[in-house]
């Protein structure tokens, strides 16, 4: 066996050859039992709030960072610093700002009550509010993949953020129960019932209060309630919502318990095999006044095609699909496309069986749009492979192709976004670089978003005249 130049003793062979068993066995722990398990969990769990809580103040609530003047002017309000600062001199019942001299840092609640004023008495063509049409109900984005690990909840958390600094209303729902939302936003959730659990059961349940109707108008008896079921019919929406440290932005957390929505949804639905489970969520969002109370909805899904994300998906009117630009990547998001297409071609073809025998108008999923979306991409490395995926998905592709950062890693070990770091943590150049990252980002997905407003505002002016 070759030596290195100069290398004395045992040839270099890989690391693999020449394992003793007996020295291997010397090595090992006694063997794990299940109770090992909660230790680990334990373990883990003081580590996470430990890790957690890098971004939370010291009172272990988490907030929001000031913004300064530059921040403001360059990224939030489409005014020069130097004007800004003369309608504030005019202006002083207006939020003045902290600090001295040229550079005021304001919060986010200061920035909105600017952008109202500029609103009004600024330059007519600028838009200094975003867009939103009256009387249409908000937007439902999911974001899914059944890959793990491509950037679903960073780009959720990130969106949520772009959309509340643009000045929308936002109200996001973690579906995963691994809580990693909840976590960025700093929510706490100590049971499933603060999740969307008690929503699901709260559909079936009025389901099953309907079906009682019928079966006692026949004389039948009635499908008794458990405990859960009688639970949830108490449960508004509304009051699973909990504040976020953004002024704008509102959570329905998520915690591990929240799995067990995959093994008791499909209980329910073998017991009535009428109700339709991939509504429930849809239907406590319109039936509880969440699609009138925010302008955004976005659904934070687990990484699995389970009946959560069924129910984000048939509750969307947008599909945003992140993947890395890796073979694998590629690969599984087309299978993801796949299952997407049996599981609801499925649903619709049982579904228009029935009601094309009782003579109901069929059922058809439609989204709006769809958009896969290139995460953690490294141009040095990617490009090649990156325009192959855009090929072959072709218009399900967003333009922009989301770049990995020192700043985007940094902010992920921080359990916070990059729109919560303090730009003076870096410098400027990176600040912005790395910001670019998401506010591109964003960018494309607004322009989803408008566009499909503008063409909801436009069939409903058009169904007001034929009316």
């Amino acid at each position: 066996m070759a030596r290195k130049p100069g290398q004395t003793g045992k040839p270099d062979i890989p690391p693999y050859f020449n394992i003793d068993p007996e020295t291997a066995a010397g090595k090992l722990a006694d063997p794990i039992d299940t109770a090992r398990f909660a230790k680990a969990a334990a373990f883990a769990t003081r580590g996470r709030d430990d890790l957690a809580r890098r971004g939370y103040a010291p009172d272990g609530a988490k907030r929001l960072r000031k913004f300064s003047t530059w921040e403001v002017c360059r990224y939030l309000i489409p005014v020069n610093a130097a004007h800004l600062r003369r309608v504030l001199r005019q202006n002083p019942d207006l939020p003045q700002g902290d600090g001295e001299g040229g550079s005021k840092w304001f919060t986010l609640e200061e920035i909105l009550r600017l952008r109202d004023f500029f609103a009004k008495e600024g330059v007519k063509d600028r838009d200094y509010r975003a867009w939103r049409p009256e009387g249409l109900p908000a937007k439902v984005v999911a974001v899914a993949n059944f890959k793990g690990g491509v950037g679903k909840t960073s780009t959720c958390a990130h969106l949520a953020m772009s959309a509340a600094l643009d000045g929308y209303k936002v109200l996001v729902l973690d579906l995963d129960s691994q809580g990693s939302m909840t976590s960025i936003m700093g929510g706490k959730v100590e049971d499933e019932w603060q999740t969307v659990f008690p929503l699901l059961a709260r559909d079936y349940a009025l389901h099953l209060v309907e079906e009682n109707r019928v079966r006692e108008a026949e004389g039948q008896a009635p499908i008794p309630f458990d405990e859960t079921l009688s639970e949830a019919l108490k449960v508004s929406p509304r009051n699973l919502v909990q504040k976020t440290h953004w002024p704008n932005i509102d959570l329905i957390g998520a915690q591990l318990n929240l799995y067990w929505a995959e093994f008791q949804v499909p209980v329910w639905r073998m017991q009535m095999r009428s109700w339709p489970l991939w509504n429930s969520l849809l239907n406590a969002l319109e039936g509880g006044g969440l699609l009138d109370d925010y302008d955004i909805v976005l659904l934070d899904t687990p990484p699995a095609l389970g009946y959560l994300t069924i129910n984000a998906l048939a509750a969307a009117d947008i599909l945003l699909v992140p993947l890395g630009a890796s073979f694998l990547e590629f690969d599984s998001t087309g299978r993801f496309f796949d299952m997407i297409y049996s599981t609801f071609a499925s649903i619709e073809e049982g579904e228009n069986r029935l009601r094309r025998a009782e003579g109901l108008d069929e059922i058809k999923f439609e989204w709006d749009a769809v958009r896969a979306l290139v995460t953690r991409f490294d141009a040095n490395q990617q490009t090649d492979l990156a325009n192959v995926i855009q090929a072959y998905f072709g218009d399900f592709m967003t333009t922009y192709r989301q770049e990995m950062t020192a700043m985007v890693g940094q902010a992920g070990e921080q359990v916070s976004g990059i729109y919560e770091t303090d730009y003076r943590d870096f410098n400027r150049e990176t600040y912005v670089r790395g910001r670019e990252t998401f506010d591109r980002t964003w960018a494309e997905v607004k322009e989803v978003i408008l566009g499909t407003w503008w063409r909801d505002q436009q069939m409903a002016e058009a169904e007001r005249k034929v009316v």
